[in-house]
C-alpha cells in the first residue's frame, strides 16, 4: 500500500547543509560544474561537459526555456529609508506573468515587500530612469504578500521594458548577497527565450553551446516546455507534516506540437531537465487523465492533491497523452496555458521520466521530497556522498544525474 505523502513528517527531509557548500557565485565556466550521476543505486563522480557521454543515445531532453525577468526593485522614500519590492505573480485578473509583461500603463502585481511596516496603504513611491517614471502603490496586504499596483509614464512601455530599466536580478535569499552584473547573463540558461520567471530553473544553468551541440551529435533529442518559476519554490516546509503546507501555484505554457512530439517518442527515454520541466510532464499527463474523467469545458488546472486522488484513475501515458491532444484539437488550441501545484513527494509514482537532471536542493524542501520521491531513501546516500566529496549545493551548485528507482 503507497504511503499518504499528507502523513509525512518533514523532519525526515532535513540535513545539515553547511554554509560554506552553498554556491554564492557561479564557476567561471558553466559546463565545469561536477556531475553526480545515480544509476541502479550506485553513485559515480563525473563533470557536466561529459553528460552527453552519460546518456544513451535513444533518450530525449525536456528544458524549461523561460527566462527569469529582472524582478526585484529598490524604492527611497521621501524620508531616505528603503523599500525593497520582489515580484511574484500577476493578480488572477491579469492572467499569467507573460501577459502582465507585456501590459502598458500599469500593472497589478503580488508581491515581496521589505521595509513594509514603514509603508502606508495608499502612499506612492516614485523613481525616474532613462525617461521612464515608474510609481507603486501599495494597496493591500495578503497572508504571505502585497498587493501593488505599479503605473509608468510614458505609458506606451510594456511591463518588460519598465523591469528592465529599473529591476534587477532576483537571487535566490540563501545566497545572502546583492545581485552583481554578470548574474543577469550567469542567472539565466543559455537556451532561454520566454520571460515570465522571477527564479531561474537552475538544473539547466550549466548547458553551453559545447554541451548542446554534443548532445546532437550523438543523436540525442531535445524538446522544450515552459514553467514560470514563483519565488514559492524557496519557500521551506514548516509545518511539522506535509498535510500543512500550500504548494504554490505555477503556470505551465505547452505547445500541442509539443505534445505531439512527445507522443512520437513514448519509446524513448525521456530526461527531464530540472524539477521543473518534471513538474510540468507530471501535470500534462494528470490533465489527461482528468479530461478522461470529466472532459472539462473549461482549460483544466492541477491543484496540490489531485493526482493522489486521482491515481485510482491512472492511465497509461500514452492514453493520457491522447486524452490531452484530443481535448486540445477539438477546442482547436495549439498551446496549453494553465496552472499547476502537483507537490511531488513519496508515495507519489513519477510515470513521465527515466531520468532527472537537478541541482542539490534544501533541507525541508519541496524539492528534496521531489527527489525522495524518485529515490526513495536513497537520497540521503546522495547528498551525503556529495557533502563528503565537496560538491556546491543549491542554485549556482553542481549538478546531478538520476536516473528513476523502478517499483518493485
Amino acid at each position: 500500500m503507497k504511503q499518504d505523502p499528507r502523513s509525512l513528517p518533514i523532519a525526515d527531509f532535513d540535513y545539515a547543509l553547511p554554509a560554506e557548500k552553498i554556491a554564492a557565485f557561479p564557476l567561471e565556466q558553466r559546463d565545469q560544474a561536477r556531475l553526480l550521476q545515480y544509476k541502479n543505486k550506485t553513485i559515480s563522480d563525473h563533470f557536466f561537459h561529459e553528460l552527453p557521454n552519460q546518456i544513451p543515445n535513444n533518450s530525449w531532453l525536456v528544458f524549461n526555456q523561460t527566462k527569469v525577468i529582472p524582478a526585484r526593485l529598490l524604492f527611497e522614500k521621501n524620508t531616505g529609508g528603503l523599500i525593497e519590492v520582489f515580484c511574484l505573480e500577476p493578480i488572477a485578473a491579469m492572467g499569467d506573468m507573460h501577459q502582465a509583461l507585456s501590459s502598458t500603463r500599469s500593472v497589478s502585481l503580488h508581491c515581496l515587500v521589505g521595509g513594509a511596516s514603514k509603508w502606508k496603504r495608499g502612499t506612492t513611491l516614485t523613481q525616474v530612469k532613462e525617461g521612464i517614471q515608474l510609481e507603486v502603490e501599495l494597496n493591500t496586504k495578503e497572508q504571505d504578500s502585497f498587493v501593488l499596483t505599479f503605473s509608468w509614464t510614458p505609458t506606451h512601455h510594456r511591463f518588460s521594458t519598465v523591469l528592465e530599466v529599473f529591476g534587477q536580478t532576483p537571487l535566490p535569499p540563501y545566497l545572502k548577497r546583492k545581485a552583481v552584473i554578470s548574474d543577469s547573463d550567469r542567472y539565466q540558461t543559455v537556451y532561454a527565450t520566454k520571460q515570465g520567471s522571477v527564479a531561474a530553473p537552475t538544473a539547466g544553468l550549466h548547458f553551453t553551446e559545447q554541451v548542446l551541440q554534443a548532445l546532437k551529435t550523438r543523436s540525442i533529442e531535445s524538446a522544450q516546455v515552459v514553467l514560470q518559476v514563483g519565488a514559492g519554490t524557496f519557500k521551506p516546509v514548516k509545518a511539522e507534516i506535509l498535510a500543512g503546507h500550500p504548494m504554490h501555484h505555477e503556470w505551465i505554457d505547452v505547445s500541442l506540437d509539443f505534445l505531439k512530439t512527445w507522443q512520437h517518442r513514448l519509446q524513448k527515454p525521456l530526461i527531464a531537465v530540472g524539477t521543473t520541466s518534471l513538474r510540468t510532464l507530471e501535470s500534462l499527463y494528470w490533465l489527461g487523465v482528468k479530461i478522461k474523467k470529466e472532459d472539462p469545458l473549461a482549460v483544466p488546472h492541477l491543484q496540490q492533491w489531485e493526482s493522489y486522488q486521482l491515481e485510482e484513475m491512472a492511465l497509461s501515458v500514452e492514453d493520457a497523452l491522447a486524452c490531452l491532444i484530443q481535448w486540445m484539437e477539438k477546442r482547436k488550441l495549439d498551446k496549453l496555458v494553465t496552472q499547476t501545484a502537483l507537490l511531488i513527494a513519496p508515495g507519489y509514482s513519477i510515470k513521465t521520466i527515466s531520468g532527472l537532471l537537478t541541482n542539490f536542493h534544501q533541507p525541508r524542501s519541496t524539492l528534496l521530497l521531489l527527489i525522495a520521491a524518485m529515490v526513495g531513501e536513497d537520497w540521503k546516500k546522495i547528498y551525503n556522498h556529495a557533502l563528503d566529496n565537496n560538491y556546491r549545493f543549491l542554485s549556482y551548485g553542481d549538478s546531478s544525474l538520476l536516473w528513476k528507482v523502478e517499483s518493485t
